[in-house]
């Protein structure tokens, strides 16, 4: 979708792919190859004047020390900070930011007096946890144990103060190299089974929080010097205190929602910040929009039937163009306008039920 948004400015794109995903395939000067391969990478890389990553796991640090003139976007030293939880911890820290209770735990021992202190606390690798994988909740000893002896890696586990949140929100900022940024509406997310299900917009905190949530997201990337687009996952407490969940620092997918509501996608202005173009405006074009991710429900090729999706009133549907379903897998998302917020949640669940997959 990032392609797609810089095609339209009219900027050539080159897509490195490490697997036949699909999703990079409507363009003509797509590689698929090791994207660990340094001379894949420098060949690639060649006669780019900008590079963006997709995932904060593609090989940034390698691509580096094969290319070093090439301008990297977002940066390797944010890369290194968002990819490891407990360096992305010790950031926010340093900058003031609001965040979780949190003990960096390089012991079975160190762990089990965190939870001890806070009550019920959640484990987490500090590489490669996401969408419920590598994390644990733990109230006891004994779940520590358990959580240690299969998450624990060489420098052990983040364990954070389990947060009773009101609502999660997510704010989306675009941010240039020269400090010159965006910052999106607050999104109101809902997750089920640990992954997205849906975003909202507007989210409906009071403006106090709204205020809040944006200025928080805007001082972590500031904090983390990203380029780029980022999104902020944020706690909202009934209080109305937000902290950090966590930071990616890539288009995100409770951002998607901005293609067809606001007046510049995410993916628009990601490209316009890694190539130091002027951002445009963040703002909604609509009253109110919701997104729903669509989720494979069968293992098999895909055979998408959409008429009684797009029969809904104000639904978009995006598709990734992946070749085959599996259950859970993220096959797309519709996007549903629509003059109040309610409406528009209404259809989006009911268009993305439709999806025949």
């Amino acid at each position: 979708m990032t392609a797609l948004a810089a095609a339209r400015l009219g900027v050539p794109v080159r897509v490195l792919a490490d697997r036949e995903t699909g999703t990079g395939l409507p363009f003509s000067g797509v590689t698929i190859a090791d994207w660990e391969d340094p001379v894949v990478l420098r060949d690639w890389a060649a006669g780019c004047d900008a590079v963006t990553v997709e995932s904060e796991w593609a090989p940034a640090d390698r691509l580096l020390a094969v290319a070093p003139d090439v301008r990297l976007r977002p940066g390797a030293a944010t890369l290194t900070t968002v990819r490891h939880k407990g360096r992305q911890r010790r950031a926010f820290a340093e900058a003031g930011l609001p965040q979780p209770e949190h003990v960096l735990a390089a012991t079975r021992d160190e762990a089990r007096a965190a939870v001890e202190r806070f009550g019920t606390a959640v484990l987490k690798q500090f590489e490669g946890s996401y969408d419920g994988y590598g994390n644990a909740t733990c109230r006891s000893e004994r779940d520590v144990d358990a959580a240690w002896d299969d998450l624990a890696a060489e420098d052990g586990l983040l364990v954070e103060s389990f947060v009773a949140f009101e609502a999660e929100a997510a704010v989306t900022v675009a941010r240039r190299a020269d400090g010159e940024a965006v910052v999106y509406p607050a999104v109101r997310s809902e997750h089920r089974d640990h992954r997205l299900h849906a975003a909202t917009v507007p989210a409906g905190f009071s403006d106090a929080t709204e205020q809040t949530a944006r200025r928080v997201a805007l001082d972590t990337l500031a904090a983390l010097d990203a380029t780029g687009v980022a999104t902020v996952e944020l706690f909202v407490t009934g209080t109305g205190e937000v902290l950090i969940n966590e930071v990616a620092p890539r288009p995100h997918n409770t951002a998607h929602l901005t293609i067809d509501a606001h007046h510049t996608s995410q993916f628009e202005n990601h490209a316009r910040a890694v190539l130091g173009l002027p951002l445009g405006d963040s703002g909604l074009r609509v009253p109110a929009a919701c997104m729903v991710n669509v989720l494979g429900q069968r293992e098999g090729a895909a055979s998408p039937d959409l008429d009684d999706a797009l029969r809904v009133p104000g639904a978009s549907v995006h598709l990734y163009g992946k070749a085959t379903v599996r259950p859970q897998r993220k096959m797309g998302h519709v996007t549903v306008t629509a003059a109040d917020v309610d409406t528009a949640r209404e259809r989006a669940e009911a268009a993305a039920a439709a999806v025949r997959l």
